[in-house]
Formats: C-alpha cells, structure tokens, sequence
C-alpha cells in the first residue's frame, strides 16, 4: 500500500466514530438520484466506491438495488456491513480486485478525492472493466487545482482537486462518456460550490485506435 494510503486510513481509522456521526444526515440524495436515473437495470447491482460507514449502502437496499460496499478503512468497513447488512469489501483505490462486468453502478460518492491525479486514469479503467456495458458511474470531486496532505487535529488526509476541464479529459481516456456534470451545493453561486459531481457511462468502444 502507498504511504499516502497509509496515512489517510489511518486518520479515518483515528476518527471513524466522529465521522459517522458528523456525515450520517448530510443529504446527497441529488448524487444519488443522478445515479439512480442513468443505470441500465433499475434496480440494478451497485458498487458504493468508498463506502465509510454505510449511510448510502443503506439508501440504495432500500430502494431495492443490490449493493456492495467498499472501503479502504477496517473500522468502516464493519461500521458498514453492520448497520446494512451488506457485503463490504476492504480494499483501497490503488489495489482494486473488482470481479469484471458486475455493476450497472458505481456510486464514488467523496472518495476519489484521495487518489492522486497521476494514478486517475488508472483507477477508473479498473472501474470501467467492473461496469456491464452501458453501466454508470458517479463522482464527486472536491473542485480546485491542487493536490496533497491537509492537515487535521488527528492526522493527515491526501487529497487531490479538479475542475471539469482537468477532470473529463481523464475520465474519457478511461473508456467512458461523459453525460452531464453539475456542482454542490445547489443554491449557491458557481464560484461558491465547492462540489463538483460527473456522471458518465461506460463507453461501448471506450479505447479508439490511433
């Protein structure tokens, strides 16, 4: 596993309790319904890509899909499998082992902010691979244009930001189409939403020829 992998579980590890708490009733319900409305089978099998302590694994049963979880971090992944019921698998974003043309869904609901730009494209071919065909992902992305540590009381997150126009041209070499993009939260002027969230579909010829 990568240091910085190391360092960011670690944090989440420390702060599992209070995170779960503190995120639990934040309403997201905007990304997942985006999610909900592009998936080829409805309900359909979903991967919740950096699940934490199972909020939308939760959401998602409900509505009647199958879902997994997954998520880096030991504490959330028992958090997760405890409160929903659901399989939750512990692996990080760098190390994934994903069976292929699985999901119709991806939900990566504030979790690839801590993959590293350079290893962007990497990632999402290995979700791409896990997608059935025409199957969709989700994606929210802290906006800005850096990368690195930020300090907290109880450790070190990393985490990578982006912008539409740095994000999409990664998120196509991928093997996927873009479908739409928007940015949280709603309400607020462009500049003050600090959220951005890209949908996209697996491409049916997702690597052209040269």
């Amino acid at each position: 596993m990568e240091q910085h992998e190391e360092v960011t579980i670690a944090e989440y590890q420390a702060t599992a309790a209070a995170f779960k708490s503190g995120t639990w009733d934040h309403d997201v319900s905007q990304n997942r319904e985006a999610l909900e409305a592009v998936l080829p089978r409805n309900p359909g099998k979903i991967l919740d890509l950096g699940c934490g302590p199972g909020r939308d694994l939760v959401y998602f049963k409900q509505q009647g899909h199958t879902v997994i979880g997954l998520d880096a971090t030991p504490a959330f992944v028992e958090m997760a499998q405890q409160v929903s019921g659901c399989l939750v698998l512990n692996q990080s974003f760098l190390s994934l082992d994903l069976p292929k043309e699985t999901f119709d869904g991806i939900f990566a609901n504030a979790s690839l902010i801590h993959v590293p730009q350079a290893e962007m494209v990497r990632v999402l071919r290995d979700l791409q691979v896990a997608l059935v065909p025409g199957g969709a992902i989700i994606m929210s992305m802290v906006r800005g244009d850096r990368e690195g540590f930020v300090a907290r009381p109880t450790g070190y997150r990393y985490t990578a930001s982006w912008e539409y126009e740095t994000l999409a041209p990664c998120v196509e070499q991928a093997g996927f189409e873009i479908l739409r993009h928007y940015y949280r939260p709603p309400g607020l002027p462009c500049e003050a939403q600090s959220w951005l969230v890209l949908v996209a579909r697996k491409s049916a010829h997702p690597y052209p020829s040269f």
